[in-house]
């Protein structure tokens, strides 16, 4: 009611197996479905409102154990190993009896006997991680949800209906009604029921509604909202005419509030009656009013009134709020410091602040003999960030060097190219760091002589380190792999007495002998390839250069001058036509001639005088 911190529980192994999930056990033993069952979680503020006997909280945590955590005795009272090997997604009570269900990452739903503390039944829920879980109101049935939504008898362990469910995995499951609307056919326990389902980054809320047949797998309806649903909280409708209420938190820190009577199907999604958000008032130092994130809201017992939780997840204020639905967009002003510093005055802090006497002298690092007086903390003023006054300059690093006695001169390398020795200690550095942008800088050089220099003067300790660095660079891009190919050749020869010694030598460079047989394998046909181009390419050059050649005698012999008359022409000619006639099978003798000395010459060129016939075609 004071909305202040009850209680605090730090797991003793929260940084490494953190919390994921919570629900009260149900108090006593058997609830009434009406009031508000295991079907949800339940936040702060409702712990003072419910009933006190409240005690044991269940906890999932990030590495597949589950916490049973005692409130009234402020201890853990026992823990549930062995079910799960990955995250634990969300844990649910079974009303009647001491069980408790949980689902994880690794796809499976647990059964758990809290007595015993031992697995009753484990079984495989979803193809994928399983993520919310809710049990019916009579206890009977479970839905269970990664992306499709199951429904699950108990007794059976088998899937009695399937939904579609959502795009992504979903977040929220809970029962809308207790009792069916339509009366007239006996209850079975489950049919006729409506439940309501909301995902990660989805903006609607959806109904299901579970039918005698297995007919329809799709929503009946659908609630709108402006952001992904982070905390959904419901008042079940028990009589047929009694609307369902509904309050849906989002991720953009607004609150919508849906009223809806459950009759069947409705196509349209529905929008929400009213929206509710807070903001501070604006008027100290700054104007402009902020908006404060809602962080969940939860129905008080007469379902006419809300209690809402807002601020910050480490200290949020908790408020009751009555509600009226006329107004379709509600906004409050609500200043969030006032409050706080309120509370902060009146509870009780851990927190020491050392009383420090006014004549001591505190010493800090930095500049010999420099004292620094200490402020006491003064209470409600916030800390300043920058730790000088806005007039003063910073002093430059030369003056504090200045300060320091050291010749700033010497410092600096001549020429400013690094020198080997500071490659070799520069190298160890960066493989002692594994600090990638040093290592570049050194392994990156092509120089020989540096190469060696370094590689001569590194420690022997950071030979085996530079070799695992080399290797994993050679595994890389293949450009490097030149580089580092001279970097192992003068590590081999600079180092190879100390790597003989060393007794689990093959096993450290396994990696590096199979890197160097696959390449060497594919050296061999690499070369063969390489043979074969090349036999082609000359081939290719000497076919254009012989192509070439007559061409140029043909243009000689077409281009003639005539000096004489047309007489002496004509004679020639006749003497021409004669010549040819007689010399016709000459002629072909010679070109048949010329042409195999040609053929003979080509092969000649291109290596190919002693191949077969077969392996000609073969090459071509």
């Amino acid at each position: 009611a004071g909305s202040r911190l009850q209680h605090e529980y730090v797991p003793s192994a929260h940084l490494s197996a953190a919390c994921t999930c919570l629900a009260w056990a149900p108090a006593g033993a058997r609830q009434p479905p009406g009031k508000d069952g295991p079907q949800r979680k339940k936040r702060k503020s409702e712990v003072g409102e419910v009933d006190k006997q409240l005690d044991i909280l269940a906890i999932g945590t990030a590495v597949g154990s589950i916490l049973l955590y005692s409130t009234v005795k402020g201890e853990l009272q026992s823990k549930l190993d062995g079910g799960h090997d990955s995250r634990v997604n969300c844990v649910r009570w079974h009303q009647d009896n001491c069980c408790l269900y949980s689902c994880s990452d690794d796809k499976h739903i647990v059964e758990w006997n809290t007595q015993t503390c031992k697995v009753k039944c484990k079984w495989k829920g979803d193809t994928s991680s399983v993520t919310c879980l809710c049990i019916s109101p009579d206890g009977k049935m479970l839905l269970s949800a990664g992306r499709t939504i199951k429904l699950w008898d108990l007794e059976t362990k088998e899937v009695y209906r399937h939904f579609t469910g959502h795009a992504t995995s979903v977040s929220s499951l809970m029962f809308t009604t207790v009792k069916p609307m339509n009366e007239s056919k006996p209850f079975d326990g489950i049919t006729g029921l409506y439940f309501l389902s909301g995902a990660v980054h989805d903006r609607l809320l959806s109904v299901w509604y579970i039918r005698s047949d297995r007919k329809e797998k799709n929503a009946v309806m659908s609630f709108t909202v402006t952001d992904e649903p982070t905390f959904v909280d419901l008042t079940v409708s028990e009589v047929k005419e009694e609307p369902v209420k509904l309050a849906v938190v989002c991720r953009d820190g607004q609150l919508h509030l849906f009223e809806h009577i459950l009759n069947g199907y409705c196509k349209k999604p529905l929008t929400s009656n009213c929206t509710i958000q807070i903001a501070t008032p604006g008027n100290d130092g700054d104007s402009t009013p902020k908006p404060v994130p809602i962080l969940a809201a939860a129905f008080c017992t007469d379902k006419q009134s809300l209690l809402l939780v807002y601020g910050n997840n480490l200290q949020p204020i908790i408020e009751k709020v009555s509600l009226n639905t006329s107004e379709s967009h509600i906004c409050l002003v609500r200043d969030i410091q006032k409050v706080l510093s309120l509370k902060t005055d009146a509870a009780l802090t851990k927190v020491k602040t050392p009383v420090v006497n006014s004549d001591t002298k505190v010493l800090v690092p930095g500049i010999p003999g420099h004292s620094t007086a200490v402020k006491t903390p003064a209470s409600g003023k916030e800390k300043k960030k920058n730790k000088r006054k806005p007039g003063e300059t910073e002093e430059s690093i030369e003056e504090r060097l200045g300060a320091l006695d050291i010749d700033v001169s010497k410092v600096k390398t001549p020429g400013g190219f690094p020198q080997t020795d500071s490659f070799a200690v520069l190298l160890v550095q960066g493989l002692e760091s594994n600090d990638a942008e040093i290592l570049n800088k050194v392994l990156n050089t092509r120089k020989e002589n540096i190469v060696k220099n370094t590689v001569a003067r590194m420690p022997i300790h950071a030979v085996i380190p530079l070799l695992h660095e080399l290797t994993k660079r050679l595994q890389g891009n293949p450009y490097s792999a030149s580089v580092m190919v001279r970097w192992l050749k003068s590590v081999f020869t600079l180092h190879a007495s100390y790597l003989s010694t060393l007794p689990d030598l093959i096993p450290q460079l396994g990696m590096l002998y199979q890197l160097m047989e696959s390449r060497v394998k594919t050296l061999q046909k690499l070369s063969r390839l390489h043979g074969r181009l090349f036999i082609l390419v000359t081939q290719v050059a000497a076919s254009q250069t012989v192509q070439h050649v007559p061409e140029v005698n043909q243009t000689a012999k077409l281009v003639y001058e005539d000096d004489s008359s047309e007489e002496e022409g004509s004679d020639d000619e006749m003497i021409a036509d004669k010549d040819s006639d007689e010399n016709w099978d000459e002629d072909d003798e010679k070109e048949e001639q010329s042409d195999e000395q040609d053929m003979t010459v080509e092969k000649e060129i291109n290596g190919d005088s002693d191949l077969e016939p077969e392996n000609e075609s073969e090459e071509e």
